[in-house]
């Protein structure tokens, strides 16, 4: 007597799950992230291709396969496609940031979707060290140069830092660091115009359509407001991308920002 198999999906069943979840996406906004939700794409025809999986790509190879256990805090999480990558890789307790309530929205119906456990909450990067604890691993990704206080953003999140930051920006200008002097003679004018020398590109107005892209730095800039942070570059694994390590970040048992702050850094 033949039997009936149960373990195949009507193509029907199949295909009102398909446009359920286009539904659902479209119900969304538009998304940044594409990220494949069991086969439906959320934004197929993002303008720099498959992305940021064709920047994943490039990174993931930069850190560990395995996270079990791992705490993981995702500054600017966006739609979350990082968040849950890592939670893929075993990670612990995984916390998703953005002050964006639609990719936060998109963000929690990933999660839903895919049954990965995130929490995400609305929270500004200036205001994360108000998050208890630190965490294993800190990404801060594309998000340094749509901030008006850069620096001060870095100098607060690496508070958060236990283990390593992974830290992307755009980048223009210069794609090289150059040796720096410790210092400079007050009449040397010649080294601002050496186009390696760190520098960053203030946009009055707007880059590529949007007025929050307000710095930019060359390569050269990054290292050095890294290292100046009190950080230790591990890895450069592609040509946005840093992963640092917390290696003098306190003086005298503060951190450099609150020093700053006190007047006496």
């Amino acid at each position: 007597m033949a039997t009936m198999r149960t373990d195949v999906v009507p193509e029907e069943s199949s295909l009102a799950v398909q446009s359920e979840l286009e539904r659902r996406i479209a119900e969304l906004g538009e998304w940044f992230h594409n990220i494949d939700l069991n086969g439906v794409h959320t934004a197929p025809r993002h303008f720099l291709g498959d992305f940021p999986r064709v920047k994943w790509k490039q990174i993931a190879p930069a850190i560990p396969q395995d996270l079990q256990g791992a705490s993981v805090l995702d500054v600017g999480c966006n739609a979350g496609f990082y968040s849950v990558e890592l939670r893929h890789r075993g990670a612990g307790r995984v916390v998703g940031l953005d002050v964006d309530d639609r990719y936060l929205n998109q963000a929690r119906f990933v999660a839903e979707t895919l049954g990965e456990e995130i929490e995400f909450q609305k929270c500004s990067v200036y205001e994360a060290d108000n998050i208890p604890g630190q965490f294993d691993y800190v990404l801060f990704m594309g998000v340094f140069y749509h901030l008006r206080y850069p620096l001060y953003a870095l100098d607060t999140l690496i508070k958060k830092v236990k283990g390593r930051l992974i830290f992307q920006t755009m980048v223009r200008g210069s794609m090289v660091s150059p040796e720096l002097r410790d210092d400079y003679h007050f009449w040397n004018k010649e080294i601002f115009e050496h186009p390696d020398f760190p520098r960053m590109y203030f946009i009055e107005k707007n880059y590529a359509g949007d007025p929050t892209n307000w710095w930019i730095p060359n390569h050269g800039a990054v290292e050095a407001m890294l290292r100046s942070s009190g950080l230790e570059i591990e890895s450069h694994p592609e040509a946005e991308t840093w992963i640092c390590r917390p290696a003098h970040v306190k003086k005298d048992g503060k951190y450099i920002l609150d020093h700053e702050l006190a007047g006496t850094l």
